[in-house]
């Protein structure tokens, strides 16, 4: 029997490839907003955004995945994830050069991920997902940081706005 479950993705670009994550991963997405910079932190680390009272961290994907750091423009985003630490959510957010669509992906569109080839570790990709003949490559986001990143980002999250405020 075929697994025709269906999946709900967000699909957004980084260096003009199409990627995506599973919608029940994603908290909202955001306008670009400033991000205030964290001394010593990893390069891919942008810093945090104030979300509604909350310290946010901000990470660059493209950066994260050995591509060219993000410029921003008119349709960068920051979509705001729930990524599973191991011992509770932390809230993280992702910049993309543009949010597109919620698209649904039948389960047997989704091939598992390729094994050589790609500029991404086969670890960070749950699968590839084919939609109107344009590969989709789906995110694995739990399996991108590993666990002292977490322990970085929870660290982050628990820098309030305040006194990000105060350093600038």
């Amino acid at each position: 029997m075929m697994d025709t479950t269906i999946n709900q993705f967000l699909t957004f670009t980084l260096n003009e490839e199409q990627y995506a994550v599973p919608v029940s991963k994603v908290r909202e997405v955001l306008e670009y907003t400033r991000i205030t910079k964290l001394p010593r932190t990893s390069e891919y680390m942008k810093g945090i955004i104030n979300l509604r009272g909350s310290g946010v961290p901000v990470i660059d994907l493209r950066l994260k995945f050995g591509m060219p750091e993000t410029s921003v423009a008119k349709d960068t985003a920051i979509i705001v994830l729930d990524v599973d630490g191991g011992d509770g959510a932390v809230v993280v957010g992702a910049l993309a050069d543009a949010v597109h669509e919620v698209v649904e992906i039948p389960k047997d569109q989704v091939e598992p991920a390729p094994r050589f080839g790609t500029r991404l570790a086969a670890e960070f990709i749950q699968g590839v997902g084919k939609r109107d003949d344009v590969f989709i490559i789906i995110l694995d986001i739990d399996r991108i940081f590993n666990s002292d990143e977490v322990a970085m980002l929870r660290s982050t999250e628990a820098v309030s706005p305040e006194a990000v405020a105060e350093q600038n």
